[in-house]
């Protein structure tokens, strides 16, 4: 709904149920947020005509689902913005890292997934990595580097007991180097419709080892970042910094990425900034960015990708979605 005499959207409209199952989109246990842009991407794909895809419920029977396109659709490309974007994405599927966790099927055909977000978002820079060196210094103010290099889910060494010894990885990673000729990274974590309540990961005793001596947090023994919302940030912290600790970087950041009103994302962010002491030189800094501000960002040098990127994935007042 469009907002009153000018105001700002500060949250989204509760979807009628009518309205969300004439788009075949009406999921009982979607939040606010999630159900929204379940709409959102059903719009998107039928103003573009591409046939509806399917979903296997937990009843184990097949039914229509709007938010997704058929494996058909998927195949040719049709859940990236561009040509250009999807030939990159299937390059870096098929030279995935080893061990890396990419569901192709999600990937291709699920509109509602920040997969194919990541890489719609970030393919672009792959071929021109001087506009990831732009983006990088308008969107970190204190970012210095030169981008090297755009990596997709990636993790310096799955299972490797240097780093957490688990399967956590980066959606997407830059790597870059500074006037000094030293190296750093920035790590990034999309998030799209998650409510920030997937399921947690074993807790091994290296994330212990390593929250208590990364320096990065107030109480490292604090229960809170072991559980929902906050585990996930918990975890990809600790890998970041095993990084920097192991000598592979000098410096780093780990930034979320969400749309501005997944309040369960932002309110998450928020709480796991509590937790951290302010950054240092050698401590991985947390950046939280809204999805909206990083697309304005894109926009300074590619206006196109902008507004593609803008017409499918947002869903605040920066779109006449709800007008």
């Amino acid at each position: 709904m469009a907002p009153e005499f000018g105001n700002p959207i500060h949250h989204l409209p509760l979807i009628p149920a009518h309205v969300l199952k004439k788009h075949r989109v009406h999921e009982a246990f979607d939040t606010r947020f999630r159900a929204a842009a379940r709409l959102l991407q059903a719009l998107w794909r039928e103003d573009r005509d591409l046939p509806i895809g399917s979903h296997v419920g937990e009843d184990g029977k097949r039914r229509k689902l709007g938010s997704r396109i058929t494996e058909a659709a998927g195949r040719a490309g049709c859940n990236y913005l561009t040509p250009e974007i999807a030939r990159i994405a299937w390059r870096q599927v098929a030279y995935r890292e080893i061990g890396a966790m990419i569901d192709e099927e999600r990937l291709a055909t699920n509109l509602l997934s920040s997969m194919p977000l990541t890489f719609n978002l970030f393919s672009p820079w792959v071929n021109a990595i001087e506009r990831a060196s732009g983006g990088l210094h308008e969107l970190l103010p204190v970012f210095t580097g030169t981008a090297l290099h755009v990596l997709f889910e990636h993790s310096p060494g799955r299972g490797n007991p240097r780093f957490t010894g688990d399967h956590t990885a980066f959606d997407a990673l830059i790597r870059y180097s500074d006037r000094r000729g030293r190296t750093g990274f920035v790590a990034f974590e999309m998030k799209y419709s998650e409510s920030m309540r997937e399921p947690v990961s074993r807790l091994r005793p290296r994330y212990d080892e390593l929250t208590e001596a990364s320096g990065l947090y107030v109480d490292p023994g604090s229960a809170a970042l072991r559980t929902n919302p906050l585990q996930q940030f918990w975890r990809e912290h600790l890998l970041a910094q095993s990084m920097i600790d192991n000598g592979l970087y000098h410096e780093g950041y780990l930034v979320t990425i969400a749309p501005a009103l997944n309040y369960h994302v932002q309110d998450a962010t928020e709480v796991y900034r509590a937790h951290l002491h302010e950054p240092v030189e050698g401590k991985v800094r947390f950046v939280n960015l809204t999805l909206e501000h990083v697309i304005e960002t894109i926009r300074l040098s590619d206006r196109a990708h902008a507004d593609c990127t803008a017409a499918t994935a947002t869903s605040g007042s920066s779109t006449a979605r709800w007008s």
